[in-house]
């Protein structure tokens, strides 16, 4: 029975997503600070993401690398899927290095993460975008249920689920900031790429991995650009 009714819960979403215009679709920009505990000059851009994550316009994400980790301070939110994630920009955006602080916004701008003009004229741009392919994100008994929309462009990408905590904090001893007590936001607990899809949309679930506040699904194409994102809150 259950099975059922989740078939027909994403048969009527996926008609309800599918048949809203694209050109009415909204969503956030999406802001990714790549950052660490260990690097000193990380603070100012946490503390610039802690700004930016108060506007409705934005989705603010706090990604805590690893490659630092082995420099006098384990960053406790750092993970090697953040590393990744930033390798993968740093490949896309041909930027041939990474580093931290970086900011990259909708998956087409990187600038230094502490830089607000750069990042501001990047958010500028990001909001004269095409817009937004529908999608919808919901959660039921530890299941994320994602519904895209048709794509019009006929580009094909992946969805990613992304768990967030809120706000975090930790006082930090060693590395370049120890004896600092450190706050971050929207700091990433988990990535997991849960499928993909093509011009016609797609419907999917997948079990939700980590104990995180909130979580996003970002709808990524495959050279990085975000077409579509949607949160909810995991509580």
């Amino acid at each position: 029975m259950r099975m059922r009714k989740t078939a027909a819960f994403l048969a009527a979403a996926l008609l309800l997503v599918a048949s809203r215009s694209i050109g009415a679709a909204e969503r956030p920009v999406v802001v990714e600070l790549f950052t660490s505990e260990g690097c000193s000059s990380c603070p100012p851009a946490d503390a610039f993401l802690a700004e930016l994550a108060s506007r409705p316009e934005v989705l603010a994400l706090s990604f805590h690398v690893d490659y630092w980790d082995r420099l006098g301070w384990k960053d406790p939110f750092s993970s090697a899927a953040a590393t990744a994630r930033q390798r993968r920009y740093a490949q896309l955006l041909r930027t041939d290095m990474v580093y931290t602080p970086q900011i990259v916004v909708d998956g087409r701008w990187q600038a230094v993460g502490s830089d607000q003009s750069a990042v501001e004229q990047a958010i500028g741009a990001a909001g004269r975008s095409p817009a937004a392919i529908p999608v919808m994100l919901s959660l039921d008994h530890g299941q994320a249920r994602v519904v895209i929309g048709s794509v019009a462009s006929g580009a094909g990408g992946s969805a990613v689920l992304i768990g967030f905590d809120r706000r975090r904090a930790d006082a930090v001893r060693g590395g370049e900031n120890e004896g600092r007590t450190l706050t971050h936001v929207d700091v990433v607990r988990g990535i997991s790429e849960i499928g993909r899809f093509d011009r016609n949309g797609a419907a999917m679930e997948a079990p939700i991995g980590w104990h995180a506040d909130r979580l996003a699904v970002l709808i990524e194409a495959d050279d990085g650009r975000i077409l579509g994102a949607a949160v909810a809150d995991t509580h």
